[in-house]
């Protein structure tokens, strides 16, 4: 089979499992594994928001982890930020939900998701939040755990898909 075949059958047929032989034993790797973030690299990335938030200062940063350029956006990790209003001020994936309110949004089961970001960081400045909410990527209600950080005035949180 040729690459172009084996390109046409891999993006039609996605996400797949794609198998490498280059020794005797067959390698398999899931497609829509490499395509999503994990927890782990979801709580990395909330570490370089943490950080560039205090070296760059506020106005800056939030801009940045709204611009949808790296390192505040991989796949389906985006940056959410809230302020003590519960207000959105930064997010990754679309900037039209910056303004809204997080309070009336809820996950897929009716659960108050802002309200619930804001409180999980209210004890100890850090928490994480689970939830049903839609993937970018799949395009499907999947599960979510989001990890959140109280940083000066605000919260700010990064999640993963965890299907």
């Amino acid at each position: 089979m040729n690459t172009r075949v084996v390109s046409r059958v891999v993006s039609r047929w996605m996400p797949a499992v794609v198998c490498a032989c280059a020794t005797a034993v067959p390698v398999c790797v899931s497609v829509s594994a490499a395509v999503r973030g994990t927890p782990a690299e979801a709580k990395a990335m909330l570490r370089k928001v943490v950080e560039h938030y205090r070296s760059a200062g506020r106005k800056q940063a939030l801009a940045d982890f709204t611009a949808k350029k790296a390192p505040f956006i991989d796949r389906d990790l985006y940056v959410v930020c809230l302020d003590s209003h519960h207000t959105v001020i930064a997010h990754g994936l679309s900037a039209t939900y910056v303004g809204t309110s997080a309070d009336l949004l809820v996950d897929a089961d009716g659960k108050a998701v802002g309200k619930t970001a804001w409180e999980a960081t209210s004890l100890k400045g850090e928490g994480s939040v689970g939830y049903r909410f839609v993937n970018p990527l799949s395009g499907k209600t999947e599960p979510k755990v989001t990890f959140f950080q109280r940083i000066g005035e605000d919260v700010c949180g990064v999640g993963a898909y965890q299907p």
